[in-house]
C-alpha cells in the first residue's frame, strides 16, 4: 500500500538511521549510514564526532558537485506484514558555518543542530562543529505491507 506525504514523513522522521545516497559528477553511485532530524520538508544531519577515516567525506564532495540525493528509512521484520520503507528525494547543501566566517542568514545551522541534539541523546555533549547539511525534499514516496 502506497503511503502519502504526510504517512511517509511522519514514518520518516521517527526512524533513527537513514541511507544517504549521493553521486559524484560522473554518477558513481555512494551509500552510507547518516543520522537525521526532519523540519516539514527539510532533513538535517551533521558530520559529528564519531571516528572516520577522513574528514574529507565523499558524501560531502559528491553533495558539492552533484546536489540531487535520496534518502531511505525502512523497517524489516521476519512477519512481512510489517514492513514498510519511505525515500525523500530532494538537494542538499552544506550549511554555512558563522564561526568560520560565513554568513548562513542567523539560525540554518544552529536551528539543525538543535533538531539533532533534540533527537539523538548521543549528541548532548558531543561536538558537532563539522560540516552540517540540509536536504531540501522534493518528493516523499512511502510503502508498507497493508
Amino acid at each position: 500500500m502506497n503511503l502519502n506525504e504526510a504517512e511517509c514523513r511522519s514514518a520518516f522522521a521517527v526512524a533513527r538511521v537513514a541511507r544517504l545516497a549521493t553521486a559524484d559528477a560522473d554518477a558513481q553511485p555512494h551509500l552510507v549510514p547518516v543520522t537525521f532530524a526532519v523540519d516539514g520538508n527539510h532533513v538535517f544531519f551533521a558530520v559529528d564526532a564519531k571516528p572516520k577515516r577522513s574528514t574529507a567525506l565523499k558524501r560531502l564532495r559528491n553533495i558539492e558537485q552533484n546536489p540531487a540525493v535520496s534518502l531511505l528509512v525502512d523497517e524489516y521484520d521476519e512477519e512481512w506484514a510489517r514492513l514498510w520503507w519511505v525515500r525523500a528525494d530532494g538537494r542538499a547543501r552544506t550549511l554555512p558555518d558563522p564561526q568560520a566566517g560565513a554568513d548562513d542568514g542567523g539560525s540554518g545551522r544552529e536551528f539543525a543542530i538543535g533538531r539533532l541534539r533534540a533527537k539523538y541523546p548521543q549528541y548532548a555533549d558531543m561536538d558537532l562543529a563539522g560540516p552540517v547539511v540540509e536536504i531540501e525534499v522534493t518528493r516523499w514516496s512511502g510503502w508498507r505491507f497493508a
